[in-house]
């Protein structure tokens, strides 16, 4: 039988904290990774209260949950005692006016000229979605053959605990006085489209300024093997509404002489894709990069393909996954079963959701797919397209210092060597973090592994992994504090 019980908090106390020299150079390393690994259960604790917080920032929630997990992140953020402050913040969206959702700042200055890292991840998430599909309470953290469920629990409240739990580790192992500037953010609207996060930036750069920023929220090669995500695929949101009639009209009356939008928007989809499911638009590109072996069996385990579906697409299979565009219906405003009529329906709305391959601007490929579908409206439909949302591909410059120094500790910390990998997924804000700090190294790690089922019903989070992850991240942090000297911040 499978052991399934509720996630029960255990906090753990603060240590007495110790100076940095009473850590002798030749053993702080040992020093960190042992604070780490003793710091997990903690971590775990804190990560189910966050769990129980249902902080989802899309419109229709209550906000007031939202906030109530930035104060929780918050109280951690002060309980580390490391901090010149710490903050609540908010940040108007430039486009509509309104305040964005509440984010954590805190930050510590450097000293001794050792670098800044700005350590980031997201305390929203997503919709649960149908409830009766989570074989578990989603706002319950509860564990199971290992892994951790509930929303949130790996995207991303798990990033969150793994910078508090390596910060805890650090202060533990080398006390409060450590030189290595650290500035914190945790933002309340990434699943939401982060509307707010340019503006974030700019009213804040002096306190998010640093040489080396860490995004925990990408995944690891398997549970085992860590990665350092060096591609990721930009995205193109938008609803598109299709109408053919101007009010609805009986289907025996007027069926077969009078198109209704339904036909229209299947007629019209159906376009976007060639015989074998690729993209067929044209002005969408695609990169040329090599990618590793990976199986259709592993895709399958893994994505949860059965074995009579075929996959879509041409090419290697990551190929498909990292380096090619897609195009995706993600929802529809259309009668439901339930309230099914024999009616003419005179117009309907989707969501229509495009990743876009690194090296290709995403709005430019957006303008690529409006093109073709105004291009390709069957009997002439009238299209509308309105909240256009797009977010630009990113790809790492692997050439630098500290993609080195995470190399080093995620081998260590895992017991593996890691490996480069593209996302199939997108970060779009990645983007404003290199336009606004050009000369920063930047670092997407995370917690995932490839059965975390991020957005999905029953996401889970691997316990060793988040362990292997945390004890990692310690490891860098002690890494660029005993290194040289880090010069200017970016």
């Amino acid at each position: 039988m499978r052991e399934t019980r509720p996630f029960k908090i255990t906090r753990m106390s603060s240590p007495a904290p110790r100076s940095a020299s009473s850590a002798p150079e030749t053993s702080r390393r040992d020093a960190v990774r042992s604070a780490a690994e003793a710091s997990v259960p903690a971590a775990l604790g804190d990560l189910g209260r966050l769990v129980r917080i249902p902080s989802i920032a899309f419109p229709g929630f209550d906000r007031a949950e939202v906030a109530r997990s930035a104060a929780a992140v918050k109280e951690l953020a002060e309980g580390l005692g490391i901090f010149d402050r710490v903050e609540v913040k908010t940040a108007v969206i430039p486009e509509t006016g309104a305040e964005g959702m509440p984010a954590v700042l805190a930050s510590r200055a450097a000293k001794n000229g050792k670098p800044t890292i700005l350590l980031y991840a997201h305390h929203d998430v997503q919709p649960v979605g149908d409830e009766a599909l989570w074989e578990s309470a989603p706002f319950e953290p509860t564990v199971r053959d290992g892994r951790l469920y509930g929303r949130g629990a790996a995207d991303d409240k798990a990033g969150v605990m793994a910078h508090i739990g390596a910060l805890r580790a650090l202060v533990e192992a080398l006390g409060d006085d450590f030189d290595l500037g650290v500035n914190l953010f945790i933002e309340g609207e990434e699943e939401a489209g982060s509307a707010s996060f340019a503006a974030f930036l700019r009213e804040n750069a002096d306190a998010l300024r640093a040489d080396v920023i860490v995004v925990a929220d990408s995944g690891n090669w398997d549970a085992d093997t860590p990665a350092l995500t060096v591609s990721l695929r930009g995205n193109a949101r938008f609803t598109l509404t299709v109408k053919t009639l101007e009010h609805a009209s009986h289907s025996g009356m007027f069926g077969g002489a009078v198109p209704d939008a339904m036909l229209a928007t299947v007629k019209l989809l159906s376009t976007l894709w060639d015989e074998d499911g690729a993209v067929a638009v044209e002005g969408l590109r695609e990169r040329d990069a090599a990618t590793p072996d990976y199986s259709e069996e592993t895709l399958r385990s893994e994505a949860g393909l059965p074995a009579g579906v075929s996959p879509i697409g041409r090419g290697t299979i990551l190929s498909r996954i990292w380096n090619k565009p897609t195009v995706t219906v993600t929802g529809i405003d259309y009668p439901s079963v339930r309230n099914a009529s024999n009616t003419l329906t005179p117009e309907l709305s989707l969501v229509i959701s495009a990743r876009v391959a690194p090296g290709q601007d995403a709005r430019e490929a957006y303008e690529a797919i409006e093109a073709h579908l105004r291009a390709h409206a069957p009997f002439g439909a009238e299209l509308t397209f309105s909240d256009v949302d797009c977010g630009n591909p990113f790809l790492v410059d692997t050439s630098g210092a500290a993609v080195a120094e995470a190399r080093a500790a995620l081998e260590t910390g895992y017991g593996t060597s890691p490996v480069d990998i593209g996302v199939g997924g997108s970060i779009p804000f990645i983007a404003d973090l290199v336009s606004e700090f050009p000369a920063a190294q930047i670092l997407v790690t995370g917690v995932e592994d490839p059965h975390a089922r991020a957005h999905s019903p029953n996401e889970s989070l691997h316990l060793d992994t988040f362990r292997r992850a945390l004890v990692s991240e310690a490891l860098l942090l002690e890494s660029l504090d005993s290194g040289a000297d880090g010069g200017e911040a970016a």
